[in-house]
C-alpha cells in the first residue's frame, strides 16, 4: 500500500527525514511513532505529493507521489493534523463540495458515518467546538470507504466515548481489507488498535515491528503464592526467566516472551494466587523515542 526507498526531505540546511525505507502491507492498521520534530508530518505530507522529497522515491497505492499525486487523492482518504475548513460553510455543504470533488459518494455510507459521530451537519462550521470539527474531518476522510486512510493526530479534541467509536471504525476498516497508515501521540490507543509499528527519531527511522512481536518479547513481573516452597533453581533456568526470587509467600518473577513454562513448573507446588502485571507497550514506546 505504501514503500518507501532512500525518501528524503531538506529544508536547506535541516534534514527532516533522511532516506526512509518504509513498507506497509495492505490490510493492517499501522502506526508510525516518533517525537515532535522527528519526520512524521513531513512523512505524511511527502506520501501525499504536498512536499517534493529531496531525494528517494515513494510509491501509493502503486502511485508515484510526484508523478500520480492526483490520482492519490482521489483513492486516499486523509485526515490531516490541522484541520482548515470554511467557517462559513455547514458540515453538510463542506461534506457535499467534497463529495462532489470525488465525484459523488454513496450517501448511505456518509449519513451512517454522521449519524455514529452524532454530528449535527446542519450547523456552520465556525460554530462547531474543536471535537466536532473534527467529527467533520473523521467523516470526509472515510465516506468514500478508501483502501487507505493517512490519519495526522486522528483523535485530538475527541472526547473518550467518540475516541472508542472512532478505533472501532479503524478496526472494521482494517477488517474489510482496506489500510490505516496512522501518526498519534496517544501511545495506549496505538497500543490498543495498532498492528504493526515504525518509530522514526530525529528524521530516522529506528524501529519497525509487529505490536504481537512488541508483546511477545516484553517483560512482565509475575508474583505466585504457592503452598510449598518454589524451586528457584528450575525458574531461573526455565525459557524466558529473567530473574526469580523469593516473595511473601510465594516467588516473584520476570518474564520475557510466553509464560507458559512458569505456569507449567510451579503447578506442583500448588499456586493460591497469580498477580501478572500487563504489558507496559507505551513504556516500550517511550524507549524507542529515548533511544533505547
Amino acid at each position: 500500500m505504501i514503500r518507501t526507498v532512500g525518501l528524503t526531505k531538506r529544508f536547506a540546511a535541516t534534514v527532516a527525514l533522511d532516506h526512509l525505507d518504509l513498507e506497509v502491507p495492505r490490510g493492517r492498521i499501522f502506526a508510525y511513532l516518533g517525537p515532535n520534530a522527528a519526520g512524521k508530518s513531513t512523512t505524511i505530507r511527502l506520501l501525499l505529493g504536498l512536499l517534493r522529497p529531496s531525494s528517494g522515491t515513494a510509491q501509493v497505492l502503486g502511485h508515484d507521489v510526484v508523478h500520480e499525486r492526483r490520482q492519490i487523492h482521489r483513492l486516499v482518504g486523509y485526515l490531516p493534523g490541522d484541520v482548515s475548513i470554511d467557517p462559513d460553510l455547514t458540515a453538510r455543504q463542506y461534506l457535499d463540495h467534497l463529495a462532489a470533488l470525488r465525484g459523488g459518494v454513496d450517501p448511505a455510507v456518509r449519513d451512517e458515518l454522521v449519524e455514529r459521530f452524532d454530528l449535527d451537519v446542519g450547523r456552520r462550521v465556525g460554530t462547531l467546538s474543536h471535537g466536532n470539527r473534527q467529527k467533520v474531518a473523521i467523516v470526509q476522510a472515510c465516506m468514500h470507504r478508501p483502501d487507505l486512510l493517512v490519519l495526522d493526530e486522528p483523535t485530538q479534541g475527541l472526547d473518550p466515548l467518540v475516541q472508542r467509536t472512532f478505533l472501532d471504525l479503524l478496526r472494521e476498516t482494517r477488517d474489510r481489507g482496506a489500510t490505516v497508515f496512522l501518526s498519534s501521540h496517544v501511545l495506549s490507543e496505538v497500543e490498543d488498535v495498532a498492528d504493526d509499528v515504525a518509530v522514526v527519531r530525529d528524521g530516522r527511522l529506528v524501529a519497525t515491528t509487529s505490536v504481537a512481536d512488541l508483546t511477545e518479547r516484553t517483560r512482565r513481573r509475575i508474583v505466585l503464592t504457592t503452598e510449598l516452597p518454589a524451586d528457584l533453581t528450575a525458574l531461573r533456568a526455565a525459557e524466558g526467566v529473567v530473574s526469580a526470587e523469593p516473595s511473601d509467600g510465594g516467588v516473584e518473577v520476570v518474564v520475557e516472551g510466553s509464560m507458559a513454562e512458569v505456569f507449567r513448573l510451579a503447578a506442583p507446588w500448588g499456586v493460591d494466587r497469580v498477580v501478572a502485571d500487563e504489558v507496559d507497550l507505551a513504556g516500550v514506546f517511550l524507549h524507542l523515542y529515548e533511544g533505547d
